[in-house]
């Protein structure tokens, strides 16, 4: 089980959480201009990297709110967390 820390709430079990994806993705600003390809690409098409991942993830058995976390897929260590629209720990993306 994995241990993730609420920025608001503090460390509960992975129970308490909704996973919501990867992280800082952005909205096309004009989805009505893309193409059926380019609109696909935006909603299908994710990284799926061995090693950190940034990704989204909501309290919703807790405060509710989402924040993002950095958390590795080969070992499922979480190495931080922080708030919706704060900088990752390690200030890359």
């Amino acid at each position: 089980m994995l241990i993730l820390h609420c920025p608001w709430c503090g460390p509960r079990s992975q129970t308490e959480f909704a996973y919501g994806g990867e992280a800082h993705i952005a909205r096309p600003l004009s989805p009505e201009s893309l193409s059926d390809a380019e609109w696909a690409d935006y909603l299908f098409m994710r990284k799926n990297p061995k090693g950190r991942h940034l990704e989204q993830w909501g309290h919703a058995m807790g405060c509710r709110r989402w924040f993002n976390v950095e958390r590795d897929t080969a070992t499922y260590a979480i190495q931080g967390s922080y708030k919706m629209g704060e900088e990752p720990p390690g200030g890359q993306r």
